[in-house]
């Protein structure tokens, strides 16, 4: 039997495939990274830029630049106010932006963390405090109980906001020189010997970025700062901050600061862009994290890929905007000086 199918109908099945593909054809997807050039949140940006493109309809070229300054609120406020809203725009942001707005008394103007579209963290893991083998201090122990010098960058940092964390949570007796541009600045200042050390510091990133630290035995690794043990370091036996947070206020305002750490990878796009590029770039980056290519460049690079999807990093972050008032004012304290 012969179907006939409307003219116009048929021209509707034709074009959807179409159009949907065409969308991003010929189309380069701005990939702007909050973080200086070198850095873990570049390297992983850069990692996760060389292959997204590959399952995004229409194959967008990706072009990745670097905006650091205020932790990356500089550009989290870009991609909020500033980039266009036609899922041409990414940004690679520092959770301690994310939360930012939260726990800054001055937050950066034009940014809504709960606003913005997320597509995706690559990474959901552990920071770490660590010193240099030359350094009097060797274990987290040491820095409860004599003076240790540690670097970290600005505000809304999480060099600097996990060393004050410390300090007023656990005791360390930090003295803390603020101000360096970013971990890469902060190593070569610990490895001339101007600092015994750094917090706050992505597990995974200091593996990418120092691994000859590791494979020639040049650092301590005193802590580990999580919601939960990294098995590796478990095994290295690093102990975990909780075994020095003593009171019921002080582990709920160090549970709040590290929480952000589940989504330590995001990739954000601005309020507005519409719901099918959104779902695009999700459903995308959720083949990408699953890529073997990727996964083997993340491999060489030894960066850790423990993702989230987008939808899953919206939920989260909106849940943490629920924190009650107290528990907020608390940890706004703990992370300053």
């Amino acid at each position: 039997m012969r179907i006939v199918v409307p003219f116009g109908l048929a021209l509707a099945i034709l074009a959807s495939p179409a159009r949907a593909g065409d969308y991003y054809a010929g189309k380069t997807i701005d990939f702007l990274v909050g973080a200086d050039a070198g850095g873990g949140y570049d390297i992983y940006a850069r990692a996760v830029a060389r292959h997204w493109g590959k399952y995004i309809p229409g194959h967008p070229n990706f072009v990745v630049r670097n905006m650091p300054g205020a932790g990356s609120g500089r550009a989290a406020t870009y991609i909020s106010t500033v980039a266009p809203k036609d899922g041409t725009a990414i940004g690679a942001i520092m959770p301690g932006a994310i939360v930012g707005p939260l726990l800054d008394d001055k937050p950066q103007a034009g940014f809504d963390p709960t606003k913005v579209q997320y597509l995706g963290t690559a990474d959901s893991g552990v920071r770490v405090c660590v010193t240099m083998k030359a350094s009097k201090i060797k274990t987290f122990g040491d820095a409860l109980a004599q003076r240790a010098v540690i670097g970290a960058s600005g505000g809304n940092s999480s060099t600097h906001d996990y060393a004050y964390l410390h300090q007023h949570t656990s005791g360390a007796k930090f003295d803390i020189v603020p101000g360096y541009l970013g971990t890469v600045e902060i190593g070569l200042a610990m490895e001339r010997g101007e600092l015994d050390g750094v917090c706050g510091w992505d597990w995974s990133s200091v593996k990418s970025q120092k691994p000859d630290w590791f494979n020639n035995n040049k650092v301590n690794v005193l802590v580990q700062e999580g919601l939960n043990a990294d098995p590796e370091l478990t095994k290295m036996g690093v102990p975990m901050i909780w075994d020095y947070v003593k009171s019921d206020e002080a582990k709920k305002i160090v549970e709040l600061v590290v929480s952000q750490q589940v989504f330590m990878r995001s990739y954000i796009a601005p309020p507005g862009t519409p719901a099918e590029q959104i779902d695009t770039l999700r459903a995308a980056f959720d083949q990408t994290i699953k890529d073997k290519d990727f996964l083997d460049d993340a491999a060489r690079m030894h960066i850790e890929i423990d993702p989230l999807s987008g939808a899953a990093v919206q939920d989260l972050v909106a849940k943490i905007y629920t924190t009650p008032n107290d528990i907020v004012e608390a940890a706004k304290k703990a992370i300053k000086p």
